[in-house]
């Protein structure tokens, strides 16, 4: 099963908790194991591996483990200034999103709500 965003936050973290239980067993780890290698709680483990939401330092402690942040690495890339960006702003980074634009026309900002 691939995670897809039409999938529930539910659905997505059983999933992640499957592909975690089963890369645990191809290493040959008891949940024991992987939480004191880990230095978290067996519970913690347990919870990771049935889909229930826990800590993210507790997620990145068992991806440490299981030798796994690098694939979390290239999950969530770094995202440097774009070319534009760095022309508008001389050099400096941006430090706020600003609010999308809308494409109105004029006069299509408020209606009575009673033209229908």
């Amino acid at each position: 099963m691939s995670i897809e965003s039409h999938m529930s936050d539910k659905a997505i973290l059983v999933d992640i908790g499957q592909r975690l239980s089963c890369r645990r067993v191809e290493l040959e780890l008891t949940q024991a194991d992987l939480a004191g290698e880990a230095g978290i709680s067996k519970r913690t483990v347990e919870r990771v591996e049935a889909g229930e939401s826990v800590q993210t330092t507790n997620l990145i402690r068992i991806l440490r483990v299981m030798n796994l942040l690098e694939a979390l690495d290239a999950a969530i890339p770094v995202v440097g200034p774009r070319p534009m960006d760095m022309l508008k702003l001389r050099g400096k980074e941006r430090q706020r999103a600003s609010a999308k634009k809308r494409n109105t026309q004029p006069g299509d900002d408020w209606s009575w709500g009673d033209e229908s």
